[in-house]
């Protein structure tokens, strides 16, 4: 690993910051490194309770069972100072962890990947898990401390090289933006959600007729939410109210639990600031874009493409008016 130093004092760029504001997404800090795995939800909700006395639901050829993948900081490599761990114990399955134990109320952390894209999150304390979504290569990693304005100093700064053996690690972990926990109720929602599907194209059906029938855009937050905003899936899923990134990462959430690797996607359609959901479908690879928001309303992309289509996965990236700016 090679150590690259900077000057004492930069103006660190907020672009994940700003995106969260203009898509009002985000999702909630990570402070269980330990890892966590559930083969069946412990408890089922009233829902739930109701289909099984009922004995009327379809029960699918799909194995539904809840597969909650978090990440672990074990220490078995590590960097850092006195006041920032990181640990890259598990670059291998796309994410690392990072632990802020000092003083300062506002600190940033960046990780600049082989694409060049710069994702920056605010941190928190606690170890929070963050995604490698530029897949293998070097990345650059900073740590920044608040000094005032937009100028922070820097903490730590190291270059690493990352190589990647879980493809799907990134998009079925949970992390800062999507989070997670085998006690969650979405989790458990999603499991209820895939019951009946027989292949996990009829989970996203599911999940997104579900989600677009019973949730309201919350518009009013959407005009006021602060920058850095991360959403809580099981207070938005209680809700069943809320704003662009709310919505996404309830989705994804519910995918990547049902081991149906999830990218959730920001940038823009046009001119206009948007989001949507890509899956990997065995068999098919990639479909891109296939639950998507575009500032007013989610759509479903209709299922069938996928199975009529010789190449799903250029179903967005070969349409110009879309431009991808961060995965996570």
């Amino acid at each position: 690993m090679r150590h690259r130093s900077f000057l004492s004092r930069i103006f660190v760029p907020i672009a994940a910051a700003t995106c969260l504001t203009l898509c009002s997404c985000g999702e909630p800090t990570n402070t269980d490194p330990s890892p966590e795995t559930s083969s069946s939800s412990d408890t089922a909700s009233s829902e739930s309770a109701i289909i099984d006395a009922s004995n009327s639901a379809k029960v699918g050829s799909r194995d539904c069972t809840p597969v909650v993948l978090i990440g672990s900081a074990d220490g078995a490599s590590t960097l850092g100072n006195e006041s920032v761990t990181i640990d890259v114990s598990h670059t291998d399955d796309g994410y690392l962890m990072v632990n802020y134990t000092g003083s300062n109320p506002k600190v940033k952390f960046q990780v600049t990947g082989p694409d060049q894209v710069a994702y920056t999150y605010n941190l928190h304390g606690g170890y929070e898990t963050f995604p490698l979504t530029a897949g293998n290569g070097s990345y650059t990693l900073g740590v920044f401390e608040f000094i005032e304005g937009t100028t922070y100093s820097t903490l730590f700064t190291q270059n690493i090289e990352v190589a990647i053996s879980n493809e799907f690690g990134p998009y079925l972990y949970a992390n800062q933006y999507v989070d997670f926990s085998s006690s969650s109720t979405v989790v458990d929602k999603g499991s209820q959600l895939a019951r009946p599907a027989d292949s996990d194209l009829e989970v996203v059906e599911n999940v997104y007729n579900f989600i677009s029938t019973n949730f309201t855009y919350d518009y009013d937050k959407a005009a006021t939410v602060a920058s850095g905003y991360l959403p809580v899936v099981d207070e938005v899923y209680a809700a069943q109210s809320g704003i662009c990134f709310d919505y996404a990462a309830v989705m994804a959430t519910m995918l990547r639990t049902q081991n149906i690797p999830t990218r959730l996607e920001v940038g823009y359609m046009e001119d206009v600031y948007h989001a949507w959901i890509s899956v990997y479908i065995s068999g098919e690879g990639w479909i891109n874009g296939i639950i998507q928001f575009n500032g007013n309303e989610w759509k479903l992309m209709d299922p069938t493409f996928a199975s009529t289509s010789g190449d799903p996965v250029d179903y967005i990236t070969e349409t110009d008016s879309y431009l991808t700016k961060y995965v996570y």
